[in-house]
């Protein structure tokens, strides 16, 4: 609030106004100056003042009192667009804030005897600046010079008041005075557009260190708003392109290596090189050879690939970085040693198939290897693990024997570097067989009429033969799962014939014949001959019944004896012969004498 007492001589009548000194307003927007009388006289004039940069004041307006009315005048616009406006209490009113407003205006109110009296209200229009913008500086600075260099220049630009410019490395403050010295400074040039708003350039001189060459820079412009508030505008980030020595070289071999440095054979890999200088300076790549070096390419890219390598290209390699600014001291040749694993095909001692007889013993099968490093061996068979080591033993040998061995090459320091080998076990050797049969339906026995299937299995080699002493039999098919396993099916009604003869199932092959007698009287038991060829003739065995080791699931004779220990058949092989052997043999199709040769019609 101003006051002024102007009044003729001897009168006390003073009059005051109420004014803010200090009114604030962003760019654009509308502003209102207020001047209030404090007391209410009963007529006065208040009139309206700028006063420009001289100090000239200039009328704008003015407003008298008429009765209870107010009646306002703008006299002057002083070029203004859009011009002064009075409101009805007599506001000076400013469409609209222009920077050019910034100026005092001044309200005098005159009051007649009541006197004179003034007050003055300073505007100031605040404008954000637009984007802060940087320009880097392009070219490569280099960390061996000794004087600041020139960084990058930093524009905010048409701001009111003039913005303020800081600098930032990685996201700190960075001090720098404004005083010219060989570590850093920054200069700054302030300009008032003919828009009156004010531009600001600064630009950072610093000596860059090689510290610098991962280092992110940026600007920032700081600006005024009212009620004393800040505002703040980033430039987007740069980075600097730099020069600086070699100090360090790092040599090795790329993917694909193992972390024992192997390289398989046939791969194709990367000998990789890398100098810490910038920028990147030339590489030299070569092998050693008889201590004399053998160039192998040139590049900047730091890179040598060998495509497919093999066993020969073991041995030294060497890059050099071409760095003539590099001191004395720093090593710039690098050496490796490349080694390159191998392994050749696996060599058995046998082909792809061992033919052996039964119960052989002492079978013994060689696995050799070469590669480097050297490779570790190991024996399977139906991916069961057998042992290590070349050699492979088999004894003695059983038909189980018989199947797929596998001998696998590899390395525990290369992987995926292996090889394998196998070849097939043949068990030559006369038949093994295995008779099923099924329970009486009646816990008395078999009756006419009963129906029966019965199953022979047999394996040897070369695969045997099934036959039935009745037609129907099914053909040998393998047994799944079985290990060389064949097996044969007969069905069929129980007779009183079968009931005294029985039913024979043999299997054959050139090493000899077995054969099983299925018996139906009651609760009767399967029994068994066991022939062997010898020169193309068959003898008949003396009738031993095979034990359960035999392999003839439910049998309970006793080992080397031919008798049946089941009750209702405790009876010799010589008794089954004598009751029933002559028509019974001929009756189911064979013909033979007892003890002497066989044959089948």
């Amino acid at each position: 609030m101003g006051e002024l007492d102007c009044c003729p001589a001897g009168s006390q009548a003073k009059v005051h106004v109420s004014v803010p000194p200090l009114v604030e307003v962003m760019r654009g927007k509308p502003v209102t100056l207020d001047c209030t009388p404090l007391e209410n006289p009963d007529h006065f004039v208040l009139e309206w003042f700028l006063t420009d940069r001289s100090g000239t004041r200039h009328r704008l307006a003015s407003v008298e009192q008429q009765g209870s009315q107010l009646q306002g005048t703008v006299h002057d616009f002083r070029g203004r667009s859009p011009p002064y406006q009075l409101d009805s209490q007599g506001r000076l009113v400013l469409p609209q804030a222009q920077v050019g407003d910034e100026r005092d205006y001044v309200c005098v109110l005159r009051a007649g005897a009541a006197g004179t009296t003034e007050a003055t209200a300073k505007l100031r229009v605040f404008a954000i600046p637009e984007t802060t913008e940087v320009i880097p500086n392009r070219g490569t600075l280099s960390v061996m010079e000794e004087l600041a260099q020139e960084i990058a220049t930093c524009s905010s630009r048409n701001g009111n008041p003039a913005p303020r410019i800081t600098w930032y490395r990685n996201g700190q403050l960075l001090d720098v005075p404004m005083e010219v010295n060989s570590e850093g400074y920054m200069t700054s040039r302030t300009v008032r557009e003919a828009s009156g708003l004010q531009s600001l350039t600064s630009t950072l001189y610093l000596r860059p260190r090689k510290l610098d060459r991962e280092a992110s820079f940026h600007c920032a412009a700081h600006y005024s708003l009212p009620l004393g508030n800040q505002g703040r505008l980033d430039s987007s980030p740069f980075h600097l392109t730099l020069h600086y020595p070699t100090e360090h070289v790092r040599f090795w071999v790329g993917s694909p290596s193992t972390t024992e440095g192997w390289v398989r054979e046939g791969d194709s890999i990367q000998l990789l090189c890398q100098g810490d200088g910038s920028p990147s300076p030339e590489y030299t790549f070569f092998r050693l050879q008889d201590k004399q070096e053998k160039v192998l390419t040139i590049n900047l890219e730091g890179n040598l690939t060998l495509v497919g390598v093999n066993r020969s290209q073991s041995g030294t390699y060497g890059c050099r970085v071409e760095d003539y600014d590099a001191a004395e001291e720093v090593q710039l040749t690098k050496t490796l040693e490349l080694r390159v694993a191998y392994l050749d095909p696996l060599e058995l001692s046998t082909g792809e198939e061992l033919s052996v007889l039964l119960n052989s013993s002492r079978t013994a099968v060689n696995c050799s290897a070469r590669g480097l490093p050297a490779p570790t061996l190991r024996w399977t068979k139906d991916s069961v693990p057998l042992g290590d080591g070349p050699t492979l033993s088999l004894s003695p040998v059983t038909f189980d024997s018989a199947g797929t061995y596998v001998c696998e090459a590899s390395m525990s320091t290369v992987p995926f570097l292996s090889r394998v080998r196998s070849f097939k076990l043949l068990v030559q050797g006369s038949p093994e067989l295995r008779a099923e049969e099924m329970e009486p339906k009646a816990e008395g026995g078999w009756t006419e009429g009963d129906e029966v299937r019965l199953t022979c299995s047999a394996r040897g080699h070369p695969e045997p033969e099934l036959t039935w002493s009745q037609l129907g039999g099914r053909p040998a098919e393998p047994v799944l799962g079985g290990q060389g396993w064949v097996s044969s099916s007969l069905t069929l009604k129980v007779t009183s014939a079968l009931g005294r003869e029985g039913v024979t199932c043999e299997a054959s092959n050139p090493h000899g014949r077995v054969s099983h007698v299925f018996h139906f009287g009651d609760k009767s038991s399967p029994r068994s001959r066991v022939d062997g060829i010898r020169d193309g003739a068959a003898s008949w065995g003396g009738g031993a019944v095979l034990a359960p080791a035999a392999g003839f699931p439910g049998e309970e004779g006793r080992p080397g004896s031919d008798v049946d220990d089941r009750p209702g058949l405790a009876r010799t092989d010589s008794e089954a012969q004598e009751e029933g052997c002559e028509e019974g043999w001929k009756d189911s199709g064979w013909v033979g004498g007892r003890g002497g040769q066989g044959s089948r019609d």
